[in-house]
């Protein structure tokens, strides 16, 4: 089975109670990753987690460290976490580009998800702003210059393109989400699903590695309650893998 590196899906909230005179500041930390984790380990893959405040100084910085996966999955981390570790930005210290060391190794062999988010793809008010990285060259997928956000509040379907090993056993329209970005598939990539007749789920080979895109989200709140439980969600994750993995690199 494949080792699975996912860096981002978590946050934390801070909120400001103002009580008449007085006011006070609380904080909440969540992770958005545990319905794609358990449908992997659910599957036999081993998945590292590192959330946003982890991979931002953790993330790996060669294709050593990179080696030591099948599958890279970015989900709901801006291309600045990588960017700016705190070597960089607070100590002024040079370091890899590891958006371009990351481009470079699935080049090389190896597999890259990207899956959407607030903070993928381009993601809301283009903070995640990875169409001008080194990144952007290896995804199947051209993206906007700004915010490329698909709300869809009344819920949007999305239904299978063609037959694929990834989508196989899937019923042809799948439960409705809540939200999506807007992507233009590279020429020579197939799309598997559409959602309101834009690219869902898209994949292509680079060099003799391999890389997917999901536009939507692995969890709430753009998947809905009946989005995870259903079948192909837990389907899904552990066949794509399944794909990517099988591209020129081993984990070692």
């Amino acid at each position: 089975m494949s080792r699975i590196l996912l860096a981002g899906e978590s946050w934390s909230t801070t909120s400001i109670h103002s009580k008449g005179f007085d006011t006070f500041t609380t904080t909440h930390y969540e992770e958005g990753a545990g319905y794609f984790i358990a449908a992997l380990e659910a599957a036999g893959h081993e998945v590292v987690f590192q959330p946003n405040h982890v991979a931002a100084d953790r993330f790996p910085t060669t294709a050593a460290e990179l080696d030591e996966f099948d599958v890279v999955v970015l989900s709901d981390i801006g291309s600045n976490t990588l960017l700016l570790p705190a070597s960089v930005f607070q100590k002024s210290q040079r370091m890899p580009n590891r958006l371009q060391v990351l481009a470079d190794w699935v080049r090389g062999g190896g597999a890259l998800l990207m899956v959407g988010g607030y903070l993928s793809f381009q993601g809301i008010e283009a903070k995640a702003n990875y169409r001008g990285t080194a990144l952007a060259a290896v995804l199947p997928v051209e993206m906007e210059i700004g915010d490329d956000r698909e709300e869809c509040p009344e819920g949007a379907v999305t239904v299978l393109t063609i037959e694929h090993e990834i989508t196989r056993g899937m019923d042809a329209e799948w439960p409705h989400l809540l939200g999506f970005h807007r992507l233009v598939a590279k020429p020579g990539a197939q799309v598997l699903a559409t959602t309101n007749d834009r690219p869902m789920l898209v994949v292509d080979e680079v060099g003799t590695g391999r890389v997917a895109a999901f536009a939507s989200d692995m969890g709430p709140h753009w998947l809905p309650s009946e989005f995870l439980a259903w079948d192909g969600f837990a389907a899904l994750w552990p066949q794509l893998t399944d794909w990517l993995a099988a591209s020129g690199n081993t984990a070692k």
